[in-house]
């Protein structure tokens, strides 16, 4: 498998990951200031991996980005205030962060719809949301899943079955 060539200044590499980190962190964390704070995390563990590498030596960043804001997410639900704060904890809405494309028609028509998707994705494991979010929003095959994750590719897909399963149980089959 080939992978893009990355770029060399930090400023860059930030540049080029902010967005998806960004994204990932909002998707497991369920609450934008909290996914901030991650990802300010992540950004200065990989400043720090920057400043300590061999700059002669190629880094697969992505794959790295993507193990340490996961484990970023976990450490903050791990915490102690997490599940305190999780009890009152905001719903994650798609229409609050702007993409292209989509008319505030069409976002208003798909909102109780996404509710009902986001509550389904909350009740799935920390695990099954982070290999579901790598795989079916992020589109990483199945192999990348394993690796950023650090667990085999057998386990990436019973986890991945188990939250499919899930999710089409609680919002109905419909293919």
């Amino acid at each position: 498998m080939t992978h893009p060539i990355e770029p060399v200044s930090y400023e860059a590499l930030y540049a080029a990951h902010h967005g998806e980190v960004l994204r990932l962190c909002r998707l497991l964390l369920s609450n934008h200031h909290e996914a901030e704070e991650a990802a300010q995390d992540v950004f200065l563990k990989m400043y720090q991996k920057y400043q300590e590498m061999n700059q002669a030596e190629p880094m697969r960043w992505k794959p790295w980005l993507v193990r340490v804001s996961v484990n970023a997410c976990r450490d903050r639900r791990r915490s102690g205030w997490w599940k305190w704060w999780r009890v009152s904890g905001e719903e994650y809405q798609e229409a609050n962060y702007p993409t292209t494309g989509k008319t505030p028609e069409e976002m208003l028509l798909g909102r109780e719809t996404q509710g009902r998707i986001w509550r389904a994705f909350q009740e799935l494991s920390a695990r099954q949301q982070e290999v579901f979010v790598l795989r079916h929003i992020d589109e990483l095959p199945t192999e990348e899943v394993a690796e950023m994750l650090g667990i085999t590719s057998g386990s990436v897909k019973r986890y991945l079955f188990r939250a499919v399963h899930h999710l089409r149980r609680v919002l109905g089959d419909r293919r």
